[in-house]
């Protein structure tokens, strides 16, 4: 846990979940592009820094494979393949959060008023710290992502955002961890 805060990202004790990212669903979203690349630029942060990453998929048949552009930042990895709306639910999510022995949990992906709403609030009741990057979550409507950050806040998430979250994460400027997530951000910054 940050000596600073409970409320800042903290790399050591967090794990980041990244939720239904799926080409059938994205084709849907209003801000695909700009939430996928700061999606992409969060899982490439979190290989810098070592945090662990799960991703899901929503019922894979119908909604597709994870979008090719994330699977290829994360690389090698297992999606967790499930049915539920709140990922909690599902046990092979619960276990592999479980391992990773993290407090904190950062959620990241589709759609914001659904999957991440139900994870986040769940997840609090479990005694995790939950950090929601709001410009890395979308829904099909922005009022439905709107009221979904209210009740997110009301229910004790930090509700936050990408470029917030990252330099939290790293603490410290100037190393070569810095360096390399700085080069994340100002390409996203580029992208915008």
């Amino acid at each position: 846990m940050s000596a600073l805060s409970p409320w800042l990202a903290d790399r050591a004790d967090a794990v980041l979940v990244v939720v239904d990212v799926q080409e059938r669903l994205a084709s849907a979203m209003p801000h695909r592009d700009q939430v996928v690349a700061r999606i992409v630029a969060l899982v490439k942060a979190a290989r810098i820094l070592g945090m662990p990453i799960l991703v899901t998929r929503q019922n894979p048949a119908g909604l597709g494979d994870t979008l090719p552009e994330v699977a290829e930042a994360m690389g090698e990895h297992s999606p967790i393949d499930k049915m539920e709306f709140c990922c909690r639910e599902d046990s092979s999510f619960s276990d592999e959060l479980a391992a990773t022995w993290r407090g904190q949990v950062v959620l990241a992906g589709m759609e914001t008023h659904i999957c991440i709403t139900q994870t986040a609030l769940a997840l609090v009741e479990d005694g995790y710290r939950v950090h929601v990057v709001a410009d890395a979550c979308c829904s099909r409507r922005d009022s439905d992502a709107g009221i979904a950050f209210d009740r997110l806040r009301f229910a004790g998430v930090a509700v936050t955002s990408t470029e917030a979250l990252l330099y939290e994460a790293l603490g410290v400027a100037g190393t070569d961890e810095f360096r390399a997530v700085l080069g994340l951000v100002k390409a996203l910054d580029a992208a915008t």
